[in-house]
């Protein structure tokens, strides 16, 4: 009987456009593409060539040989640090609910979600907009505090007079259709369009497939690694609860978003679920039993996926030179 285990260390077979074809399908009717686009503020510029010259001197260098920048404004400030943990939300928000597609800036939303990650945006925008109000209030202050550390290399002309509208964020939910009016005026232009699209999609599939392999294969190793190891005294290595926890989210996420591309990849998802199914990070530290059953299941997860990364190699996307018209 053939394993799992056999199948992923058996010689690795290159993915056909078949393979991903229904994937991409399902991928394609039940989601809908979002763009986030932020607007923000650069708080470096490079040196002027006689500021250049002057920074060089203290070296004995030409200018010309110097590459050098100053900080406009102190980014550790904590009126700052505010205004760019919304951004981190809003970026670990989108990664936490879309499959990456290979546009700029798009990803994929569940279409029965996108409802709820217009308001989820919104929200991000409001909080934006509330951390930009009060550090322009703190404006004034940062750049008395940039003045002073700058010296003779501060210019109040790099700097407007208000921060605000300088911030923000932006989404939008564009095509990724050809359009209909391009079948009527141009057929053969819009076939190649169908069929670069269709590419696309195949290629999102296998992004989504490699994310989730290597998200998971690292929550499972560091998990694993904690539970099966001990540590300079003899004891059981400690772990956070957050090492479990962040492995219960992925499960909930790779339920949610999976495009059922990959059944060993699968298979291995569920292998681990099982692992540590019902258990919390109290009952690991407390019932040594447990906690090695829970290891050797994971260890062996670990294995197999291991041997999934490193000789499986990366789908091809072969769509686009078998199109009509494909270069």
């Amino acid at each position: 009987m053939t394993t799992l285990l056999d199948r992923i260390e058996g010689p690795p077979a290159v993915a056909s456009v078949d393979d991903l074809a229904e994937p991409a399908r399902r991928l394609r009717a039940e989601t809908a593409a979002a763009r986030v686009a932020f607007t923000w503020l650069g708080t470096r510029k490079a040196l002027t060539a006689p500021q250049r010259d002057r920074a060089a001197e203290a070296f004995d260098a030409e200018g010309g040989c110097l590459s050098a920048g100053k900080r406009l404004l102190d980014v550790k400030h904590p009126a700052f640090r505010a205004v760019t943990a919304v951004r981190g939300r809003i970026r670990s928000y989108r990664r936490e609910v879309s499959p990456p597609f290979p546009e700029p800036g798009v990803r994929l939303i569940r279409r029965d979600a996108v409802d709820e990650f217009a308001r989820r945006i919104a929200g991000f925008r409001g909080e934006l907009d509330d951390a930009l109000a009060d550090l322009d209030r703190r404006y004034g202050e940062l750049r008395g505090a940039a003045a002073r550390r700058l010296g003779s290399l501060y210019d109040p002309a790099d700097y407007p007079a208000s921060l605000v509208g300088l911030f923000a964020v932006a989404c939008d939910f564009p095509s990724v259709e050809p359009p209909d009016y391009l079948m009527r005026l141009a057929p053969d232009l819009y076939e190649r369009e169908r069929a670069r699209l269709e590419s696309r999609f195949e290629e999102a599939v296998a992004l989504a497939e490699r994310a989730f392999a290597e998200e998971f294969a690292r929550l499972v190793e560091h998990l694993a690694e904690r539970l099966d190891g001990v540590g300079d005294d003899g004891r059981p290595k400690v772990f956070r609860d957050s090492a479990v926890e962040n492995l219960s989210g992925f499960f909930d996420r790779f339920r949610a978003l999976n495009v059922r591309s990959d059944a060993q990849l699968d298979e291995l998802v569920e292998r681990a679920r099982q692992a540590v199914r019902g258990v919390g990070p109290r009952e690991l530290r407390e019932a040594p039993d447990l906690r090695r059953r829970a290891a050797t299941q994971l260890s062996q997860v670990q294995s197999a996926l291991d041997g999934m990364l490193v000789e499986r190699p990366r789908r091809r996307i072969l769509r686009q030179a078998s199109a009509p018209g494909g270069d």
